[in-house]
């Protein structure tokens, strides 16, 4: 801003010239009038009634002039600038009636149809699917299990073989009930309904067990403190991997269509011997040489991780009380979060446990 000069004549101002002020004037209200809707509106008066508009500019002039001359020079900015704020408070209050109107016809509701007041509603998706998957495997003549979400210690490790100083017990991230002399624990996996299993029933035994667990993890978009896995476990003469294998493939289609397939990579659990991890085909790329590289699910591998299962150990058969020379058995477990995540390509596991209605409205009643 340039500094008072009291020898500058304001009619060689510009900006504060009357007629300049006048043109000003007439092409802001001009604007203002040519505006169709709010929008345009705000761009008008953005462009000329803003800080860096004409008239703003304007203002600033007044500064450079003699003080002999400012008062007249800010009367006359003062009624440009009047008129153009009287123009715009009066084309909005237009353009606002032009707007109500216009959405009480787009959106008229006729109050005099019949309506059912009362929302539908809808059950929460971990729900129906442990009643699906129930639903598979008491058709395939199986039963469904249960047992406590506090369990003994000894239910939830020792009998499973995993001893109070296996290196496996480490895997677990467990939440310990107070005090410790009660040795009990939030289970971390459904697996001690096995042990229970064993003990009360006689082979043959084929239980599925869905439930909920603990672990120690942080909340995040793929992990939770608390979550949902179903368990299968089968004993009986003569059982091998074929077996399993077979019924995690009518699982597997049974859940994601008749064309899914599994594989079996080879791994390490303390409660059964072998081990494996079971893999899907990934439902997003199909293993398509063509689509696999770029798919972001699968990351390329063509295959997306389900869940563990093998041949229950020995030693825990005997644990439980019964014979490994008489009876074989297989077992699995899976997250039926992530089943439900990766079927409906869910990004953020906190969406199941966050309670919007909004979220549970799509999945209705059923699956």
């Amino acid at each position: 801003m340039s500094a008072p000069n009291k020898d500058f004549d304001p009619v060689e101002v510009t900006p504060l010239r009357a007629d300049e002020l006048e043109r000003v004037r007439d092409e802001a209200v001009a604007a203002v009038a040519a505006a169709s809707t709010l929008a345009e509106l705000k761009q008008v008066r953005i462009e000329h009634a803003g800080d860096r508009s004409p008239i703003a500019l304007a203002n600033r002039e007044i500064g450079a002039l003699p003080p002999q001359a400012r008062k007249d020079a800010g009367q006359r900015i003062g009624q440009a600038r009047g008129a153009i704020n009287q123009a715009l408070a009066a084309r909005t209050a237009e353009l606002e009636q032009l707007e109500e109107q216009r959405r009480l016809v787009e959106e008229t509701v006729d109050v005099t149809l019949p309506t059912d007041r009362d929302p539908v509603g809808a059950r929460h998706p971990i729900t129906t699917i442990q009643e699906t998957v129930a639903d598979i495997f008491v058709a395939m003549g199986w039963e469904v299990a249960e047992g406590p979400e506090v369990e003994a210690e000894w239910l939830n490790f020792d009998a499973l073989n995993l001893g109070p100083d296996h290196p496996a017990r480490t895997m677990q991230d467990t939440f310990w009930v107070t005090p410790a002399s009660a040795a009990r624990v939030l289970r971390t996996h459904t697996s001690p309904v096995q042990a229970r299993t064993m003990l009360t029933r006689e082979p043959p035994i084929y239980v599925v067990v869905p439930g909920r667990v603990y672990r120690t993890d942080e909340a995040d978009a793929t992990h939770m403190p608390v979550f949902h896995q179903v368990e299968g476990l089968a004993i009986d003469k003569g059982l091998s991997m074929a077996h399993l294998k077979g019924t995690l493939d009518h699982f597997a289609r049974a859940v994601y269509g008749t064309e899914m397939t599994t594989r079996f990579r080879p791994s390490y659990f303390p409660f059964t011997e072998p081990s494996a991890e079971v893999d899907l085909l990934c439902y997003v790329c199909h293993n398509d040489p063509a689509e696999v590289a770029s798919c972001g699910t699968c990351r390329g591998e063509g295959w997306v991780e389900w869940g563990g299962c093998g041949v229950v150990n020995p030693r825990v058969l005997v644990a439980c009380g019964v014979d490994p020379e008489v009876y074989s058995g297989f077992a699995f477990g899976m997250g039926l979060d992530r089943t439900i995540t990766s079927r409906y390509d869910i990004a953020d596991l906190r969406d199941l446990w966050d309670g919007d209605i909004r979220f549970t409205e799509p999945f209705g009643v059923g699956l």
